[in-house]
């Protein structure tokens, strides 16, 4: 790995947009000490026919399908062997590993029976025949993979940092806090130190972490399409199908794709960088031939299991089947084009509208699938409370806000290639 293709942003971390996304962090915290005071009933509108709601849906069955930059371009870089993709892949790995790590976290604020998560480290509990339990064993042995990839970036920063706002810091306290600063530099020397000496010696065994965590998002997407299976009589025809676990995995990869562009165009406005236009132009070629063969799928199943007129039957079930389909196609249509500078994937805003509606299309699919598709019979009905929503929204505030810090702590975006680099303002 070499570590002088990225570069740190430099900046002050307690900026505006570091203060409003800690006000909604601490919102929704506040809300989940409420939901483990009072319990679940307390901030949640779900019921013993909607045992999961928005937290499933998004955090989860969404959330990780956005969250799979890192698996995607893994497989452009590593399997396909397309090297010049190599630079996007820290500031991947990084989204992939808030968005996993937080996806457990919602685990944990949704179980109704928190205190029992403990059976799931012990062996004898263990159910091989569920897709639950094979789910939730990939989610966290990937969150863990994606952490150890990163861990050479942390360690390099530790490594070569001169420790500057450390050292402004211990010059603010007062010298009754700090008595002895020549013992706490030299324990930051010790610290450099260790973290040189572990570097080198984990980017040898990095190959085999890499692997893994191709294989693991392979396992765990489809499985999240598996766990609909189970409810036939459920899930709506438009979307219950044997073929949900290829949907799904299909639907994570071109996803995956799509907020790598995203976010590399969103990181480069908001930190006034120049676009990483080549890379994400040579990410959005492979976008169509995926969405493509999604589509065909989903049309073919439903040909082949009679239900094409549901799908055009304009009820409200039809219309949501529709806008998924529509916001892929849209979005794919408009990554089409000629090769070469005046492409149409060339052009930023074209290339951030087109990875936005693929982006929302494959969420109303999983949405569909996981809550809008799902009938559990009459006298049922959910919808999320103002509580669950705020919970969501402090929980991904907690994702951005750990990105934009880290970006301005660690060399995670690429070097800026091309345009020189712009003048850095505050995110």
């Amino acid at each position: 790995m070499s570590h002088h293709e990225y570069q740190k942003v430099e900046g002050r971390i307690f900026s505006r947009s570091f203060f409003i996304l800690l006000t909604f962090v601490l919102i929704g915290m506040s809300l989940i000490v409420v939901r483990f005071v009072k319990g679940i009933g307390a901030v949640s509108n779900m019921n013993d026919g909607y045992p999961w709601g928005i937290w499933i849906a998004y955090d989860v069955a969404t959330g990780t399908a956005i969250a799979c930059g890192g698996y995607a371009v893994a497989i452009l870089v590593y399997i396909r062997n397309h090297m010049r993709y190599h630079p996007l892949m820290r500031s991947c790995i990084l989204t992939s590993l808030f968005g996993y790590g937080l996806a457990g976290f919602s685990v944990m604020v949704d179980l109704g029976r928190p205190w029992n998560a403990y059976n799931f480290f012990l062996p004898s509990k263990w159910q091989f025949n569920s897709v639950m339990f094979e789910v939730a064993l990939c989610v966290m042995a990937y969150s863990m993979v994606l952490l150890i990839e990163f861990l050479p970036a942390i360690l390099y920063s530790l490594e070569k940092s001169k420790w500057v706002r450390f050292r402004r810091f211990m010059d603010w306290l007062h010298p009754r806090l700090v008595p002895d600063k020549k013992a706490v530099l030299d324990k930051i020397e010790r610290v450099q130190a260790g973290a040189g000496w572990l570097r080198p010696r984990l980017e040898k065994i990095l190959i085999f972490i890499i692997v893994l965590g191709i294989t693991l998002p392979t396992m765990h997407q489809s499985s999240l399409g598996s766990m609909l299976l189970i409810a036939p009589t459920k899930l709506h025809p438009l979307w219950h199908t044997p073929m949900l676990p290829l949907l799904f995995l299909i639907n994570a990869i071109f996803m995956g794709y799509s907020i790598v562009i995203f976010e590399s165009i969103i990181s480069s406005y908001s930190f006034n960088r120049p676009y990483e236009s080549r890379e994400i132009a040579g990410v959005s070629r492979v976008i169509p031939g995926f969405t493509v063969v999604w589509m065909l799928v989903v049309f073919g199943d439903l040909a082949y299991r009679g239900q094409l007129g549901a799908a055009f039957s304009m009820d409200h079930l039809s219309l949501w089947f529709l806008a998924q389909m529509v916001l892929v196609g849209t979005g794919s249509f408009l990554l089409l084009g000629a090769r070469g500078p005046s492409s149409p994937r060339r052009s930023p805003r074209r290339l951030f509208i087109s990875a936005a509606l693929i982006l929302v299309g494959g969420a109303v699919y999983r949405f569909n699938v996981y809550l809008i598709g799902f009938d559990p019979g009459q006298g049922w009905s959910y919808f999320p409370s103002l509580a669950e929503i705020m919970i969501t929204v402090g929980i991904v505030s907690l994702e951005l806000l750990g990105y934009l810090v880290l970006v301005k702590m660690v060399p995670v975006l690429p070097k800026a290639h091309g345009a020189p680099p712009l003048q850095t303002q505050n995110a």
